[in-house]
């Protein structure tokens, strides 16, 4: 299959569903880069006398705070725009940083096999014994809040997926005559590697990563809500379900609001994450 630019495009285009999917997705990053000239109030401008303002459609709200305020008077609208860019920038760091040394880790266990798959794969059962979102939460209660932290924490969560699906397909990929042949002839391990393995356990490892966005998405914002991800002062989505979550009768919108941001920004990654598995492996589509 060719995977060019316009093919791509072609081919997206004529699942409405995935367009659709990647316009929102569009409109988010577009939206978390530009948010300092888009934003009508500094995220962190407090006006008490504007405490909790309904948005501008229902009785008794203002156009100047177009989606409402919050318990301290903090517009909602620019919170959600420079929340934006938190949950983009450290879901795109942990799956960068995850996926490389999950990728590293499977292509190495896959290839060299005997005591050194052993011991990876051991790291990855111990991984896998305990739930993510919990062991990150441990984790982050005692590092302690920071960005930093965050993407750390959530990239040591991350990486055995991606080693899982390396590994396999690296063993698939070596089987082949002619991984065989290339060794018989002398071509080094790295050029076998990087001209024959990893080309052919790309496409697989690309769908895991598109998940694994949504997924971190939602961990940031879990140990955000929780109180042990990124710290107060700065706004998430996650952090501001925790704080809007005492004032869902008196104003759902503190709340409400962050939440439907990240439920479209997961949904958009899981849509686009469905089309490319289809689209990169066709066997798999009904």
């Amino acid at each position: 299959m060719t995977y060019t630019a316009p093919h791509i495009t072609k081919a997206l285009l004529k699942n409405r569903l995935a367009t659709t999917g990647a316009f929102v997705l569009v409109v988010i990053v577009v939206v978390a880069v530009i948010a300092p000239l888009l934003t009508p109030h500094a995220p962190d401008a407090v006006d008490i006398r504007a405490r909790l303002l309904p948005p501008a459609w229902i009785d008794g709200g203002s156009g100047t705070y177009p989606l409402g305020t919050d318990n301290v008077g903090r517009d909602i609208l620019s919170r959600i725009m420079y929340g934006a860019r938190v949950s983009l920038f450290v879901a795109l760091c942990t799956v960068l940083l995850g996926g490389t040394l999950g990728s590293a880790l499977g292509i190495l266990a896959g290839y060299v096999r005997g005591r050194t798959e052993t011991v990876i794969m051991r790291l990855v059962d111990i991984q896998l014994a305990f739930p993510s979102i919990l062991l990150a939460v441990a984790l982050m209660a005692i590092v302690g809040p920071s960005v930093r932290n965050v993407i750390l924490v959530l990239s040591l969560s991350t990486w055995s997926s991606f080693c899982r699906v390396a590994r396999g397909q690296t063993l698939s990929v070596c089987e082949q005559e002619y991984i065989a042949a290339a060794r018989v002839v002398g071509v080094p391990t790295r050029r076998i590697i990087t001209r024959h393995v990893v080309p052919n356990v790309i496409s697989p490892l690309i769908v895991v990563a598109s998940f694994a966005l949504a997924t971190s998405i939602i961990n940031e914002a879990s140990l955000s809500f929780l109180g042990v991800g990124v710290p107060p002062t700065t706004p998430t989505w996650g952090g501001m379900l925790g704080e809007g979550r005492n004032y869902l009768r008196l104003a759902w919108w503190v709340a409400t609001l962050p939440g439907v941001a990240l439920m479209l920004a997961v949904y958009s990654v899981n849509v686009l994450g469905d089309w490319l598995r289809d689209y990169l492996d066709p066997k798999l589509t009904d």
